[in-house]
């Protein structure tokens, strides 16, 4: 007999019973699938000339949008921000992908000098003085502030069962925290987040947290319809999960989305608009990023009541705008021991001073603002990119001395030429004089690297795959560079 699970009866009389888990994991996976022919459905059924229901709500919140941004832009005082560039080839506004043109900027903020001008010449002297003000900087121009007192979280176990994944016996957690709301009921904020542990474990393991979009959440729960491979050699088609599994590591999902919507218009409900008691922000409150930073931390506080996660062994991944996060989550948190940051792109490891690709007038504009705070705006008109006081080499520098690996795809503009992979490399180089100054080792070069060469020796790291935008071709190197940090535990004798 199966316990909460559900009989189907098939043709020919036949029975098939499916776990409840299952059927939720199909139902999820379904949801993600239909969604697309659902709405072209409704699309094809609206009466002519009637914008669809999601139509309808798309142009809301976009109003939404527009209106906030408007206010910004008039607290700041300005008139007129640049435009965001774009990939169309046919627009004025068309974004640069010719490299002798990406160097506008060329002079960066050092990591190593004081606001006053005095030069950081001691390991003492980056704790106690100098990374202070740049993560200040960053708190007040750029990812916004974090509120004084954050509510607490209290984390539920919805479910422990044991299972397989890729032939690996494990023990799945799917853990819900809930945010303490008493001083706002009228908004309520949860976080899903996915445990998985090796079941056989001689002790603690490390953990390697993935910070998934929706359909990497529900497909990554056991039972669900396994994802199309993605176009990438044969022997990096064996999924993360499993790689992260043959290490005696555990892994985990965190979905960013579930306590903060990725929704400009939503910015009066998650934890922001919780904390924001549903008023608008102000100029220097936390954007998404920042917030989605915020639940990573606070999924590494479960780690650390979990007996069968070593916390002091807890590694965070992100990709694109998740990876622009796991790098402000890993700068602010020191717990994070060590991170991957794949085509996280402008807002994450790349130089905003590096035009090619996205460029910072695109975070500015209504489609992407709620990622960072108000101040950011003006640096997209009335000052410029080379006004702003920092850029993001001393976001990775934040993270030092932790290993780093930034990665990224091929720089064609039809492939991850929007996430400029030159411009993450330059940016991980220019980190190295705070890694060297904290007995650490840089990327060892400062020359830009053949595609598809890792640079894995120091403790920051770069490679750039052959692909377009996507993780799954440099995790076989990010697990062979933590292999030098992450260790399960040995064997019981």
């Amino acid at each position: 007999m199966l316990v909460g699970g559900s009989v189907f009866a098939c043709g020919g009389g036949l029975e098939m019973r499916l776990p409840m888990h299952v059927l939720r994991s199909i139902a999820m996976v379904l949801v993600v699938l239909l969604c697309p022919v659902l709405s072209r459905m409704e699309a094809q059924t609206a009466p002519a000339g009637q914008p669809t229901a999601a139509q309808a709500a798309a142009a809301q919140d976009q109003a939404v949008a527009e209106k906030d941004h408007q206010r910004f832009m008039d607290m700041l005082g300005i008139k007129q921000l640049r435009p965001p560039v774009t990939r169309d080839p046919q627009s004025p506004y068309q974004s640069n992908y010719d490299e002798s043109k990406a160097n506008v900027y060329p002079g960066l903020p050092d990591p190593l000098v004081l606001n006053d001008g005095k030069p950081v010449t001691s390991a003492k002297m980056w704790w106690s003085e100098r990374r202070p003000e740049i993560l200040e900087l960053y708190s007040r121009e750029v990812v916004g502030r974090v509120p004084a007192h954050t509510p607490k979280v209290t984390w539920e176990v919805v479910s422990a069962m044991p299972d397989q994944v890729g032939g690996v016996p494990v023990l799945i957690k799917k853990l819900e925290g809930h945010v303490d709301n008493s001083a706002w009921p009228q908004i309520e904020v949860n976080i899903d987040l996915m445990l998985v542990t090796p079941l056989h474990a001689a002790g603690p393991v490390p953990v390697v947290m993935q910070l998934a979009f929706g359909y990497e959440y529900a497909l990554a729960i056991p039972g669900s319809v396994p994802p199309v491979a993605p176009t990438v050699p044969d022997p990096e088609r064996i999924t993360w999960q499993k790689q992260v599994l043959d290490k005696g590591w555990g892994y985990a999902l965190l979905l960013p989305t579930s306590f903060q919507a990725d929704n400009h218009a939503k910015l009066n409900e998650g934890i922001i608009g919780l904390m924001n008691k549903g008023q608008p922000r102000k100029l220097d409150d936390w954007g998404c990023l920042r917030a989605w930073a915020w639940g990573a931390s606070r999924a590494l506080d479960y780690f650390e009541t979990d007996k069968a996660v070593d916390a002091r062994q807890v590694g965070i991944e992100g990709h694109s705008r998740f990876g622009k996060t796991a790098l402000v989550a890993m700068a602010y948190d020191r717990r994070f021991a060590i991170a991957y940051i794949s085509s996280s792109g402008e807002g994450g490891a790349k130089l905003y001073r590096h035009i090619y690709g996205e460029e910072l007038s695109n975070l500015a504009a209504t489609g992407e603002f709620h990622w960072v705070d108000g101040n950011f705006l003006k640096y997209a008109g009335p000052l410029t990119t080379g006004d702003l006081p920092v850029d993001n080499h001393e976001l990775i520098a934040l993270c030092a001395p932790r290993p780093v690996l930034i990665g990224g795809g091929d720089s064609a503009s039809n492939k991850d030429g929007w996430a400029d992979a030159r411009g993450m490399f330059l940016a991980a180089s220019a980190a190295g004089p705070v890694y060297r100054l904290l007995g650490k080792k840089d990327l060892g070069t400062t020359a830009m690297p053949p595609i598809q060469t890792p640079l894995i020796d120091g403790d920051i790291a770069f490679r750039q795959h052959q692909f377009g935008h996507t993780p799954a071709p440099n995790w076989p190197t990010f697990l062979t560079f933590a292999s030098r940090y992450l260790h399960a535990p040995a064997a019981k004798k």
